[in-house]
């Protein structure tokens, strides 16, 4: 009797530790199972999205109002290109224009200078008065009058007195040639020429006819009459 009741105390006391075995296992698994799943949430990212703004849309009139404001930005670009672009082409039509009419000044005043030349720079003491008028038709402005003065007052007396006479030409090359006319500076309405002169003088107070070899420089002006000799000098 008492071993069958050991036997039973037995049985139950291993059963009862078994029970006790299972639970604290089955307890570990639930706290394993914890930590777990809390290690897993501490690794997650969480990732927040920004909320959607949107953005606010426009009528018609404000994308009509923007067209028209490029379109005006767009339309003052091209009218100041294109007032540039005329400015130029008027600035280099100018510019043509200008050097057209200074060649034609220079081929104009050469022209007249080689008549001008030989007219102004002779006279004879036979007949001064026609010589001197001659000459007063291819000049202009203060040289007109100076001239005058002078050939009254010098060149009339000295060339009746010594019977002058002045034959004046354009040199030309020895090996021929145009004249040695050139011009020195030009512009539309004046024109510098050099010239080279032969004038040949004579007069009772030389024995034979002299060669003066001399080089001139004669300023013409264009005027209403067309281009007159404004300035003589010699060289």
């Amino acid at each position: 009797m008492k071993t069958t009741t050991l036997r039973a105390r037995a049985g139950n006391g291993a059963a009862t530790r078994q029970r006790s075995v299972a639970a604290a296992a089955r307890a570990a698994a639930k706290r394993a199972d914890k930590a777990q799943r809390s290690a897993q949430g501490i690794g997650r990212v969480i990732t927040v999205e920004p909320p959607q703004v949107e953005e606010p849309r426009r009528d018609e009139g404000e994308r009509t109002a923007e067209r028209q404001h490029r379109s005006g930005i767009l339309s003052a670009v091209l009218a100041v290109l294109v007032v540039a672009g005329l400015v130029v082409t008027a600035t280099l039509g100018w510019h043509y224009r200008e050097a057209e009419r200074t060649r034609q000044a220079r081929t104009q005043a050469l022209a007249v200078v080689r008549d001008a030349a030989p007219v102004i720079l002779s006279y004879d003491y036979r007949h001064l008065d026609k010589d001197f008028a001659a000459a007063n038709r291819y000049l202009t402005g203060s040289f007109r009058e100076e001239y005058g003065k002078t050939t009254t007052t010098l060149v009339a007396p000295t060339a009746r007195k010594y019977q002058g006479v002045v034959k004046a030409t354009v040199a030309k090359p020895p090996a021929g040639g145009p004249p040695a006319v050139s011009v020195v500076s030009g512009s539309p309405d004046k024109v510098v020429v050099l010239l080279f002169m032969n004038q040949v003088t004579t007069s009772t107070k030389v024995s034979g006819p002299r060669l003066d070899l001399n080089r001139v420089r004669m300023t013409l002006t264009r005027t209403d009459q067309g281009w007159k000799v404004s300035a003589v000098d010699a060289l």
